[in-house]
């Protein structure tokens, strides 16, 4: 999404694996590989919604986790009691929740210089507990395109119905500062013309929801659907760039595990 940005806002991304429904993570490693279609509608005036077809790598052993444009290293967890403990990452990230536009998107950007949506970085940690899963995210631009910051807080419950489906329901909040909000939805004084004056964005909170279903066929194949949609911030939906006040996107991606 935008301020939420490909595959995934913080709590609002799919951080699913490919591995079986009630199974616990994997001690050797796992291997995938398959194809996802991202549906995603941007909150730029006029921009039309944009569906990508794109190939899915997932891998994963008790060191590091790759899934689509993410990547994560695991460090040594911390156990509070027999059913709570803490996981600790570190995060990278193409394309924050494919963030950017260029200026033939829409005719609202003609004129306004490409914005990139580069390689994001930070560390999360997760609390599981009895009743849900809790993420804390804080992401930085590495690619210094924005210089921007973004620190995210989800909860998640995870439903096994049966041995071959999973479900699961979030909530969250993410806060993007002003320099996200200001690159990603502001218009520079050099881009300022009749109906798109100039603007400075500044920090915003956007809350946001969503949903995954995970379906295991066999040992091999699985298939997963995401759908996420988010309220924007009131620094972003004051943009001139923008009449939306939400965005949504939907993932659909089939995974073959070897």
């Amino acid at each position: 999404m935008v301020a939420s940005a490909a595959l995934t806002l913080c709590c609002f991304a799919p951080h699913a694996s490919a591995q079986q429904p009630g199974q616990g993570a994997p001690e050797g490693s796992t291997w995938g590989i398959g194809v996802g279609l991202i549906s995603t509608q941007k909150p730029y005036i006029g921009v039309d919604r944009e569906n990508t077809l794109l190939p899915m790598i997932q891998f994963e052993n008790r060191y590091v986790r790759l899934f689509g444009p993410t990547v994560e290293v695991k460090l040594p967890g911390l156990k509070l009691d027999g059913s709570q403990h803490l996981d600790f990452r570190l995060v990278g990230q193409m394309n924050l929740d494919g963030a950017g536009y260029e200026a033939d998107d829409a005719p609202i950007l003609a004129g306004m210089a490409e914005r990139k949506g580069g390689f994001w970085a930070g560390a999360k940690v997760k609390w599981h507990n009895g009743l849900a899963d809790v993420n804390l995210e804080w992401l930085a631009d590495a690619s210094s395109y924005s210089k921007g910051q973004r620190v995210s807080l989800g909860l998640e419950k995870i439903w096994r119905l049966g041995d071959k489906l999973m479900f699961t329901p979030r909530v969250g909040l993410a806060w993007v500062d002003s320099n996200y909000v200001d690159y990603y939805f502001g218009v520079r004084t050099t881009e300022a013309r009749a109906g798109r004056p100039a603007y400075a964005g500044r920090s915003a909170v956007i809350p946001g929801a969503g949903a995954r279903a995970v379906y295991r066929f066999d040992a091999h194949h699985s298939v997963m659907v995401d759908a996420r949609v988010a309220s924007l911030g009131d620094a972003i939906k004051n943009s001139p760039l923008v009449d939306a006040s939400t965005e949504n996107r939907v993932l659909m991606a089939y995974i073959y595990r070897f």
